[in-house]
Parts: C-alpha cells; sequence; structure tokens
C-alpha cells in the first residue's frame, strides 16, 4: 500500500460524516438544477408565490400608493394646466349639456302638456302644417363659416367656410378685438362673450384655454341651435386636442378636421 492508498483511508475515516453531508448538498443542488431548468416544475413552485405578493400588493395599493399617486397627479396637473383644461373642457361641456337638456326637456313636455288644447284650436282652424314647414325650412339655421383662433395673438389657426368670404384673417382679428372688449369691460371673472348678432348672422363664440371656436350661422338661431352648434365644437375640439401633435398641425390639416365635422352638419 502506497502513500496515497494511506492518506484516502485516513480520509475516509476522519472525514466520513463529512462525506455524508456532503453528498447530501450535491442531491439538492442538482434536484435545485433540474427544477430551474424544467419550466413546468419551476413555474409550479414559483407562480403562487407571485400570486400572492400580487393579491397583497393590489390590497395594499390604496394605503401605500394612493397618497404617493394623488400627490403626483396634483403636481403634473399644475405644471400642465392648459393642457389638463383643454382636455377637460369638452368632456365636462359634454356632460353639463346632458343635464341641462333634459331639464329642458322636462319643462317642453309640461308646457305641451298645458299648450295641447290650444294646438288643436289652430289645427281646427285650418292652419296649414305644410306652410309651417315651409317657413320653418326657410328660417332653418345654417353654419356658413367656422373659424379657430388662438385667444392671445388672435391669429387663425385654420377655418372653414361654405362659400367665398372676405378675409377671414381681417374676421379674426376683429372678433378677437370685439371678444377682448367686451369681457374687459364687463370684468366678470371666467366669463366668456358667447354670441355676437351682426344683421343677419349670428356669431357663436365658444372658448377654451388657448383657442376659441368662432361659428358663423345664418338664419334662426335658437336654443336647440345653440346646443347643436356647441356639440359639433365639442366634439372637433376634443379631437383636436387628443392629437399629441394637434400643437405643431399644418393650417390645411385642422381645416380639413373643422371641413369633416362641420360640411354636412345640420342645426
Amino acid at each position: 500500500m502506497n502513500e496515497t492508498d494511506k492518506i484516502q483511508i485516513l480520509k475516509d475515516i476522519l472525514f466520513e460524516d463529512d462525506s455524508v453531508y456532503i453528498q447530501k448538498i450535491t442531491s439538492r443542488l442538482e434536484a435545485l438544477e433540474d427544477s430551474f431548468s424544467d419550466k413546468v416544475k419551476f413555474s409550479s413552485k414559483v407562480e403562487p408565490i407571485i400570486l400572492h405578493q400580487l393579491n397583497e400588493f393590489k390590497t395594499s395599493i390604496p394605503q401605500t400608493l394612493g397618497p404617493t399617486i394623488t400627490e403626483a397627479l396634483k403636481v403634473e396637473i399644475k405644471k400642465n394646466k392648459d393642457e389638463v383644461v383643454d382636455a377637460l373642457y369638452p368632456v365636462l361641456g359634454k356632460m353639463i349639456k346632458k343635464y341641462i337638456a333634459q331639464e329642458i326637456k322636462m319643462l317642453s313636455e309640461k308646457i305641451n302638456e298645458r299648450l295641447g288644447f290650444k294646438g288643436k284650436v289652430r289645427y281646427w282652424f285650418g292652419i296649414s302644417r305644410e306652410k309651417e314647414e315651409i317657413i320653418e325650412e326657410l328660417a332653418a339655421a345654417h353654419i356658413e363659416q367656422v373659424l379657430l383662433i388662438e385667444k392671445e395673438s388672435g391669429l387663425l389657426k385654420a377655418s372653414y367656410s361654405q362659400t367665398e368670404t372676405i378675409d377671414e384673417e381681417m374676421i379674426s382679428g376683429m372678433l378677437t378685438a370685439i371678444k377682448s372688449f367686451v369681457e374687459d369691460a364687463f370684468s366678470q371673472k371666467n366669463q366668456s362673450l358667447e354670441l355676437i348678432d351682426y344683421e343677419l348672422y349670428q356669431i357663436h363664440l365658444q372658448s377654451f384655454q388657448k383657442y376659441f371656436v368662432a361659428v358663423i350661422i345664418s338664419g334662426s338661431y335658437t336654443i336647440h341651435t345653440k346646443n347643436k352648434t356647441q356639440d359639433l365644437i365639442f366634439d372637433f375640439y376634443e379631437d383636436f386636442t387628443k392629437k399629441d401633435e394637434y400643437k405643431s398641425l399644418s393650417p390645411d390639416s385642422i381645416n380639413q378636421e373643422l371641413a369633416k365635422k362641420f360640411a354636412n352638419a345640420s342645426l
């Protein structure tokens, strides 16, 4: 027996317990390696832990992240106040208009109930409905022109027109001057000029944070006409500001958007 064999026998005697322990560790490491390499086995062990953590995270969000998110939103709203107002204005405007429209509808139904007998009398005495329809058609409101104008500068951003008109740049400047003069003269906070009566035309003005929209209307300007005009403006402006690149859109592109929204619109 040589020296090497003697040393090996001595090792086996002295480190017998350690050898068994090392063998166990080796077996466990091999089992772990097998689990990591097998996706099914690995998923079965990890997924329950992840799902448990996610459920705890969802439950704790209001307490842990809620205040942080709220504070972050406040900061962002302060930084980008104009963009937030422009984004919310059309949505809030529609909500308010729906509520008002419902209230007006209920009032109209009550009035019709009171005036029902008078309507029958008119029918008995032969007032022609056909004549009324012709008169209503002649007096119907029509959109003649739409202008999108920058509030601060009075510059024309885009426009749509049914017919040839005078210089649109001049019109936008004139409307901006009139609007600013009236609003400054009355000095009423958060109030804007909404309507200019110009002979056979009514000019409906709708203000936003950075722009205002002027819709020139011919014919009868009624509450229904005003509501319909506002709906069209809100729809256009909401689509307009949804575009990330709206600030850099060319006038021709916005002109096309105005035409799509207002060209065939009925009031």
